[in-house]
């Protein structure tokens, strides 16, 4: 008796089972298929004389076609991903980061793995690198939640910096 009604339970479950295991093997390669690209943004600023030698942007005044990378190693410490970007004529940088691959999803992540630091400058009245918001030594990336789409794309934006350059020189602040 037992036996006749395992013989009816056993293909009922599996007929259940299948359209499961179908779509799930539908949104597994769905989810493959559109993976997001990872996009980071940051402003590189010309940090004003008056505030040489703090963090302080006041009176900052962004840089056009400033250049900025990103470096992303792997959880062995190789780097694994590296690009130059350039800024806009409003100091924004937009950088796609094309190509990045994630090898383990968590210690390779954008958020762990990657690092910005400001590259070059072409004002030579301020190309003399500073490290705000850790430009020089490589800044962390920080998750904006922040997600643009389109119709055939998607991009998880992360932001660095702002960043900035200073002048060569600044005259003495006066003493009273």
């Amino acid at each position: 008796m037992a036996s006749s009604q395992l013989v009816l339970i056993v293909p009922l479950l599996l007929a259940l089972a299948f359209p499961l295991i179908t779509s799930y093997e539908n949104a597994l390669t769905k989810s493959a298929d559109n993976t997001a690209q990872v996009v980071v943004e940051g402003m590189v600023y010309c940090q004003s004389c008056d505030d040489y030698g703090s963090w302080s942007l006041s009176g900052a005044k962004p840089i056009a076609a400033a250049k900025v990378s990103v470096i992303c190693k792997n959880y062995m410490q190789r780097v694994s991903f590296y690009k130059a970007f350039q800024t806009d004529e409003n100091g924004y940088l937009f950088a796609q980061l094309d190509g990045f691959k994630m090898g383990h999803s968590y210690l390779d992540h954008p958020l762990h793995s990657c690092r910005v630091k400001l590259v070059d400058s072409p004002f030579e009245n301020c190309d003399v690198f500073t490290n705000v918001n850790y430009g020089i030594t490589g800044a962390r990336l920080r998750f904006l939640d922040k997600t643009l789409r389109r119709s055939n794309y998607e991009a998880v934006i992360y932001a660095a910096g702002p960043f900035a350059f200073r002048p060569a020189y600044c005259p003495p602040k006066p003493e009273y």
